[in-house]
């Protein structure tokens, strides 16, 4: 089979890195990819968001399946223009892809099919916003209801922060996606990250992690797209995702088939573990950028033939194994991410790193002058597996230290929430 694999990014190059094992691929292409997918597979320089152009490749190519990996093309209707020249792809249609496109559709998902979420208001005025928020105080969350990259989200702390957050959706910081905001009660407890693969009937779990969103140690600054992640997550015990699937994921699952957009793709739950139990954050409508990076580390079955399980409807006859051991993986960042990143900055020593046991990902890279360039924010992900997350976390620095560039930076402390319990479940 000869597969099409969309996107540029870390997670992009994680799911090239496991396609391009599977014994059922004849090709893989991969548009427009980056250094680190160049050494998996065929780079082609198309646009993507020309569906066409796509579709034409595809047919040219004999693409057997192609593979979506960023949201935006997702929501901006790819999938179903691309079934609809008899293309196959996994990702979910341009209706189910709203779960990520619209935080107010989701929210208003939970409410009629009881699913457990924070409170919350949909607002497309920056008054009846502002009047929300001083209504219910603060912590508060706010959020832009489109896509913003993973920067539109505020949790604020303080009156002020709140009302400059509701400010910067509003005065277009975050271009249409803020056009609408929705305001959500603030929730106590453990984030994780819970994905199942889905084929529009079954949803199969498929996988948990823990990233980190804020972009200094000990989880202060600003949010960025994930700093990093580790696998699995600890907080999500067997009776957590059973919880997760009974209360979350099967409701949403019936809510978008009763909606005529069945879900097929992968759903992302990001989840809060309250003392009440599981609490939906957001859906995403595909794999998290870091989190793929470990989830492929740990994947014992083949991808390619699950991805076709999901299209072809077959999920109800498959199941996901995967490797007893953690995966952690650090994001190597240019200098003024999650800001304006510094680009241009030359990258050495990768192969030193990888010497060290490490496999790393390439999320923001580009080849200038025959030299290893800095291209974007997140620029490296660092991923090692070992027996614990203490393990895999001593394996990915040890790498990442390897690496020459003075000019990135990241954080020194991915997983520090399950190394502490080791510890003390050591002592």
């Amino acid at each position: 089979m000869n597969v099409l694999l969309l996107g540029s990014g870390g997670r992009e190059h994680a799911l090239a890195w496991k396609i391009a094992a599977s014994p059922l691929l004849t090709k893989l292409y991969a548009a427009p990819g980056n250094p680190g997918i160049g050494r998996e597979a065929e780079l082609v320089k198309l646009d993507i968001a020309d569906h066409s152009a796509v579709a034409a490749f595809c047919k040219d190519r004999e693409i057997g399946l192609v593979v979506v990996g960023p949201e935006g093309p997702l929501v901006a209707g790819i999938s179903d223009d691309l079934r609809g020249w008899g293309i196959r792809v996994f990702g979910p249609s341009r209706a189910a892809a709203r779960l990520e496109g619209s935080k107010g559709f989701t929210k208003d998902l939970c409410a009629r099919y009881d699913i457990p979420t924070a409170a919350y208001g949909r607002f497309a005025d920056l008054a009846s916003a502002k009047a929300y928020v001083e209504k219910m105080g603060t912590p508060i969350v706010i959020k832009a209801d489109g896509l913003a990259a993973g920067k539109g989200v505020t949790v604020a702390m303080t009156m002020d922060e709140a009302l400059a957050a509701l400010d910067a959706c509003f005065d277009g910081s975050f271009g249409t996606a803020g056009a609408e905001v929705v305001v959500e009660e603030f929730l106590t407890g453990e984030e994780a990250s819970f994905f199942c693969l889905c084929d529009g009937t079954t949803a199969l779990p498929f996988g948990t992690a823990q990233d980190h969103k804020r972009v200094g140690d000990g989880d202060v600054g600003p949010n960025t797209g994930g700093m990093g992640a580790y696998s699995p997550a600890p907080v999500m015990t067997p009776q957590m995702v059973e919880r997760t699937m009974r209360e979350i994921v099967e409701p949403t699952m019936r809510g978008m088939a009763a909606t005529g957009a069945p879900f097929a793709g992968i759903l992302f739950a990001g989840l809060m573990i309250t003392d009440e139990g599981p609490k939906l954050i957001e859906y995403n409508t595909r794999f998290g950028d870091p989190e793929c990076q470990v989830l492929m580390m740990r994947l014992k079955d083949d991808l390619l033939v699950l991805l076709n399980a999901a299209v072809d409807g077959q999920l109800a006859h498959m199941s996901a194994r995967w490797s007893d051991e953690a995966a952690l993986t650090v994001v190597m960042a240019a200098r003024g991410y999650p800001g304006t990143p510094e680009k241009g900055s030359v990258i050495r020593g990768l192969d030193e790193a990888a010497s060290e046991g490490a496999q790393i990902f390439h999320a923001g890279t580009a080849i200038n002058g025959g030299a290893l360039v800095a291209n974007g924010g997140r620029v490296l992900n660092v991923t090692a597996i070992g027996a614990t997350v203490g393990e895999a976390q001593k394996k990915a620095y040890a790498a990442l230290d390897r690496i020459d560039w003075p000019q990135g930076f990241c954080r020194r402390d991915i997983g520090w929430q399950a190394v502490a319990r080791e510890k003390a479940g050591a002592s």
